[in-house]
């Protein structure tokens, strides 16, 4: 988990971030301020997590910025732990803070694969003898 910690330092000073964890999931919090579930997209792919925010700029009438402290964009590519479940990750935002819930692996990431081929019946899994499959 060292490498989500220090990819969650490297994010720009203007982005709060933080990760908690319990014996069955990571949550990860993001604050995007102004970010809305329509201009925010997360991303799970090849064990790492791509968050890409946005925040809708106006101002009143008459207005214009003279300085800005608030960044625009948010686009960060977060590593997962090893026992993240990015497959059955879940996200939500509630008043620009997005939660990421990143579940753990119950298993050790590991699944068993099941080998195809003949039992040495003679037999493949369609019933078909291996003197008939021959001919």
């Amino acid at each position: 988990m060292s490498a989500l910690r220090d990819a969650l330092r490297d994010l720009p000073d203007a982005v709060f971030a933080d990760l908690l964890e319990s014996d069955d999931e990571y949550v990860l919090l993001v604050d995007l301020p102004g970010a809305t579930p329509e201009t925010t997209e997360v991303l799970f792919e090849d064990g790492r997590i791509a968050i890409e925010g946005r925040r809708e700029k106006s101002t009143p009438e008459g207005f214009q910025y003279v300085r800005e402290n608030r960044p625009l964009f948010l686009d960060a590519e977060l590593p997962l732990p090893p026992d993240a479940d990015g497959d059955a990750a879940g996200a939500e935002m509630d008043r620009g803070v997005l939660e990421v819930v990143l579940p753990k692996r119950t298993e050790g990431g590991s699944r068993r694969i099941p080998v195809d081929g003949s039992d040495g019946d003679g037999e493949d899994d369609a019933g078909t003898t291996d003197d008939q499959a021959a001919a």
